[in-house]
Parts: structure tokens; sequence; C-alpha cells
């Protein structure tokens, strides 16, 4: 499912049209984003929690030269889904 698919059935569920639907779905992602942005854990009960973590440097392998490469520390996007979530699938 993607952002317009989403949209669609959130604009169908609450009857709403397809724009409305489709703005406050992308606020509900952007609100997120920069919570996620400034370092604070998002906590949606009954579907998960969205954290920021950080990935150290390391090294890797170019797989076209067989090359060692440095990658560089990183931060990344976790998400740990509620129990309730789990169980359901």
């Amino acid at each position: 499912m993607n952002i317009i698919e989403l949209s669609a059935v959130v604009a169908e569920k609450c009857q709403l049209t397809k724009t409305q639907a489709d703005a406050i779905v992308r606020e509900v992602f952007d609100e997120i984003a920069g919570a996620l942005k400034k370092g604070e854990e998002v906590k949606i009960a009954g579907f998960g929690s969205f954290v920021v973590k950080e990935r150290a440097a390391r090294k890797g392998l170019n797989p076209a030269t067989k090359e060692v490469i440095d990658i560089p520390a990183t931060k990344v996007v976790g998400f740990k889904g509620a129990k309730h979530l789990k169980e359901e699938l």
C-alpha cells in the first residue's frame, strides 16, 4: 500500500474527499518525521513505536571491485510493532 492508496481508504472510511484525506495522511507522516528529526520517540498505541537509532561506522565491500570501503556512521529509523499488531500478523 502506498500513500495514495492509504489516502483513498481514509477518504472512503471517513467520508472525505480524496484531497482532504491526502492532506491529513501527509500531515500525519510529516508530524511523525518532524518528531523523529528532533530525536523524539513516536509511540502509537496498538500500532507500534518509531525511534531514531545510531548505526556505527563500519567497513564494507564494493561488490563490483571487491575493494574495502568505509561506510560512515548514520542515523536510521527503527520500528517496533505493538503486541496487538504482532498478534494480528
